[in-house]
């Protein structure tokens, strides 16, 4: 029970006449209040009225002067405010009362029982919702930060994209930055990187770089490899990676390309996907996901959907938008 609140009026008047009939005489009163921790600073002036001048002193009158006493010194007497309601709703000795006060007594307690329980509801009611708000709150803030996170990582990634297309880096530096990039920009939208990118040197002529990673999208793993050719990608380059996909069962096969690729290599690519799927992405595709705010996930789905019904493994879902 929380009375931490002052007493309005209807339960005020209510203790006023249950403390004035419960306690049988005017000493009473005074006993009453001193076991209920009331400062006695609050009960002196009356303790020493009732001396000067017991006839003139009521009861319902010291109850009333004290309490109101109690509610004008707000926090202060809050646990004597508690302790005076709990006295009140715990009576039970109601033959220690006056014999034709019993049955008024009985009613005064029960009415202020009942009182005390509608405010206690409301009490719990109002917490309750104040609880639901600041959780909403909370959550809400919760969200905010992680979005302003999520944010904070994508445009970072973007940036170590933007950074790949520098003419002064030499293959070695971009393809280190590279394996960065990548993991960035999977880690930035959520999706597992099982295995990280990183770098595998190949010889021959046109070919800078080659990172391979496998990243899983709805719980199936694709091995995925990059290549940062000068010239379009073609069907050796294509072969390799679908050797290395028909290698791992339950693994299909994602390929980004710095440049654009072969007609042969397309085609290619739509005859494997009898095998196990294949898409073919750009990394100027992988750019425009992160300056359009794109879902990376929801990008990658309508690619592979699209190969898999479709068999278009070169398909661009921001072309369509």
């Amino acid at each position: 029970m929380d009375n931490s609140y002052h007493y309005p009026p209807d339960l005020l008047n209510l203790l006023v006449d249950a403390i004035a009939t419960v306690n049988r005489t005017k000493r009473d009163v005074i006993v009453f209040f001193r076991g209920a921790s009331v400062p006695q600073d609050l009960t002196d002036a009356l303790s020493q009225k009732l001396r000067e001048n017991p006839i003139e002193t009521r009861k319902h009158e010291m109850a009333r002067v004290i309490l109101d006493r109690i509610n004008s010194r707000g926090d202060a007497t809050l646990a004597a405010r508690r302790e005076i309601v709990k006295r009140i709703v715990q009576f039970t000795n109601f033959d220690s009362c006056w014999p034709e006060d019993k049955l008024k007594a009985r009613g005064l307690v029960s009415s202020i029982r009942e009182v005390v329980n509608e405010k206690d509801a409301f009490t719990r009611i109002e917490k309750e919702r104040q609880q639901e708000r600041a959780a909403r709150i909370a959550l809400q803030e919760s969200i905010r930060r992680e979005r302003q996170e999520r944010d904070a990582k994508i445009e970072a990634a973007r940036k170590e994209l933007y950074g790949l297309f520098s003419p002064e880096l030499s293959p070695q530096a971009r393809g280190k930055l590279l394996e960065n990039a990548l993991n960035s920009v999977f880690n930035a939208y959520g999706i597992l990187v099982s295995e990280a990118f990183h770098l595998a040197s190949h010889e021959g002529a046109g070919i800078e770089e080659q990172v391979d990673g496998v990243i899983q999208l709805k719980g199936t793993p694709y091995l995925v490899e990059m290549k940062w050719y000068n010239a379009p990608v073609g069907v050796p380059e294509i072969s390799q990676h679908l050797v290395r996909v028909m290698g791992r069962a339950g693994v299909h096969g994602i390929v980004i390309s710095a440049s654009s690729y072969t007609a042969h290599a397309v085609n290619m690519a739509r005859e494997f996907l009898q095998q196990k799927v294949l898409v073919l992405a750009t990394l100027s595709e992988l750019v425009h996901v992160l300056e359009q705010r794109v879902e990376m996930a929801e990008y990658w789905e309508k690619k592979i959907l699209a190969a898999q019904l479709h068999k278009n493994p070169h398909f661009n879902p921001l072309a369509q938008s």
